[in-house]
């Protein structure tokens, strides 16, 4: 032990030391909490799966159980059959969905992500004033920010069309305020190399930031999915060829308390592209969680 380096020796203690303070009792009671709050967590979804395959009487019955004891496919059965008689193809509502889910993110990532460089990367006057300015919008709630917005939108001419969803989401602060805090992490020494080597703003901008940034604009990209697939284009969109499937199914869902069953099929149908999205990326979501804000 004695002819090991003083740095190995180092090394060795810290580990020792930290293994005799663990205790299996306290590894055990962590795992059995977090296992707690996990299926805590994980219990509406799994409620919303049953559901949507319970026949109406496991619905209504009281009190409720989580697990379908006669699963059926009558639900989603219904829900084809009142989709094939409604006087719009649903596969219009889908491509509006699709369209305004795709350029609003679109939008939203981009222009969030040029936005945020400049706040980020450098100082110019009244740029803290800005930074302050996009935290402070933050803690504004989207039906105080309603009735603004649809004045913009009217004063603009874009009421009933597809705009009047894009660009409130290609607007959002929060997305600024995420690639912001995540820029500011990368060292302006690649910068200041990237100019060295001849390179505009621009340059710097598609071929330094953004690659350094992915994981943080792939979080903006499922947040952006996840809030404009579910818009059912509230009052900025009235004709009803422009309307999402959102809105369409929502009209299903109230149509009474015979279409439980349809509405539970629908909720569950709504769920799960996000969640795939979610899945798929969720790896850079924990590391822009794990490092947003965090200066090196």
């Amino acid at each position: 032990m004695n002819s090991l380096p003083l740095a190995i020796k180092k090394v060795y203690m810290s580990r020792k030391f930290k293994r005799r303070n663990r205790s299996m009792f306290g590894d055990a009671s962590l795992t059995l909490f977090l296992g707690l709050f996990g299926l805590f967590s994980v219990w509406p979804l799994v409620f919303i799966i049953n559901n949507a395959f319970k026949p109406l009487n496991e619905i209504f019955i009281f009190p409720p159980k989580l697990f379908v004891q006669s699963p059926t496919l009558t639900n989603f059965q219904d829900l084809f059959i009142i989709i094939g008689n409604s006087w719009i193809p649903m596969s219009r509502y889908l491509f509006n969905t699709v369209f305004l889910t795709a350029a609003g993110t679109l939008s939203s990532v981009i222009i969030g992500s040029m936005a945020a460089f400049p706040l980020a990367k450098y100082v110019f006057p009244g740029s803290k004033t800005m930074s302050k300015m996009i935290v402070y919008s933050l803690m504004f709630n989207g039906t105080v920010t309603a009735l603004p917005n649809y004045v913009i939108m009217s004063k603009l001419h874009l009421i009933d069309t597809y705009w009047a969803v894009i660009l409130p989401a290609a607007a959002s602060t929060l997305g600024l305020f995420l690639m912001q805090n995540f820029m500011v992490q990368i060292p302006d020494a690649l910068i200041e190399a990237a100019k060295m080597d001849g390179a505009n703003e621009l340059t710097i901008f598609w071929k330094v930031m953004m690659p350094l940034s992915k994981s943080a604009w792939i979080t903006l990209i499922i947040l952006s999915f996840q809030n404009l697939w579910g818009t059912t284009g509230g009052g900025f969109i009235y004709t009803e060829k422009l309307k999402p499937i959102s809105y369409a199914l929502s009209q299903i869902v109230n149509a009474g308390v015979a279409r439980t069953g349809v509405a539970s099929a629908v909720t569950l149908i709504m769920l799960i592209v996000p969640i795939v999205v979610f899945v798929i990326s969720q790896s850079n979501v924990i590391s822009t969680m794990a490092t947003s804000g965090i200066k090196e």
